[in-house]
């Protein structure tokens, strides 16, 4: 094409770019932690995918504690398999705890939370859920939650302790993440990052690109948006939470088209990923929390 001829083809290019982008919404996701519940057969994460691509979602998130082998052949079947349905495998949701005054323990956790990012590069999988941990003080999760995610210290330490040990645990993953192309994504869970605060002086001490925020729409408790709204710029993943039949532990009354403002003027494109964690049966609710997402984030 000549130059004369591309050029009068510029107003017509600059108007169909505009118009893609006007058009463009979140693609969603679900995780497969929405069916836990449903589905425990060693077949459960096949199920979920075959479900996912049924119902309409465009991607799976995969909860590792989940999966019932983590062989390499066993991952390729469900990259395959995804992809055969038309959906990719867009996120990983691990657990660790970094929040332990034994050093020995918190490099068994980085060591492990290495071998979950070989897993995210064998699967194609692009950003990986990873948390603090915390003290470990409380009876079990149920004590947990009826303490609204609140739980002492560890006799004899601080939360200053803590914080160091966490970073310095998360600064040794970020070059093993780049390595990969992984992005971590730190939640806002319980422990550290039970408030904003907690989060971003993570976030900010690391200072990287291969370190941003997993949001999870469901893990502040009081008065969420303000604070959903302080996390934001720092989002690779919008895990939204729904909690049809009332959920397990608590229930929230979440305003999504609130939540697609508060994310959308942060100028986040990315993932939402449904976490269904309601009483409801998931193959009736989980349909509903999709339009509904599909809804808000338009």
């Amino acid at each position: 094409m000549k130059r004369r001829e591309f050029m009068a083809q510029i107003p017509a290019l600059t108007a169909l770019t505009a118009l893609g982008k006007e058009a463009r919404s979140n693609p969603i996701g679900i995780s497969t932690y929405s069916f836990w519940r449903k589905f425990r057969g060693p077949d459960r994460i096949e199920q979920c995918i075959d479900l996912a691509a049924e119902m309409g979602f465009d991607g799976v998130e995969l909860l590792q504690k989940q999966m019932p082998r983590m062989d390499n052949p066993y991952m390729q079947s469900l990259k395959k398999r995804a992809f055969a349905q038309g959906l990719p495998l867009m996120g990983y949701s691990t657990h660790q705890d970094f929040v332990d005054p034994d050093p020995y323990f918190r490099r068994k956790e980085v060591e492990r939370t290495i071998f979950y990012l070989e897993q995210c590069y064998a699967m194609g999988i692009p950003t990986i859920r990873i948390n603090t941990g915390r003290w470990d003080t409380s009876k079990n999760f149920d004590e947990l939650m009826k303490n609204r995610g609140i739980e002492p210290n560890l006799e004899g330490h601080t939360e200053d302790e803590a914080f160091k040990w966490v970073i310095d645990s998360i600064n040794q993953l970020v070059p093993e993440a780049e390595k990969r192309g992984v992005i971590l994504g730190l939640e806002n869970h319980w422990g550290l990052t039970l408030t904003p605060e907690g989060l971003l002086r993570i976030v900010e001490a690391i200072n990287s690109p291969w370190l941003k925020a997993t949001v999870d729409t469901g893990n502040f408790l009081d008065e969420p948006y303000g604070k959903i709204e302080q996390i934001a710029d720092h989002a690779i993943l919008l895990q939204a939470k729904s909690y049809y039949g009332g959920g397990w532990w608590y229930t929230l009354d979440l305003d999504y088209p609130r939540i697609a403002k508060i994310m959308q003027a942060s100028g986040f494109a990315g993932w939402i990923s449904l976490e269904f964690e309601g009483r409801e049966d998931p193959l009736t609710a989980v349909p509903k929390s999709l339009a509904m997402l599909r809804a808000a984030f338009k």
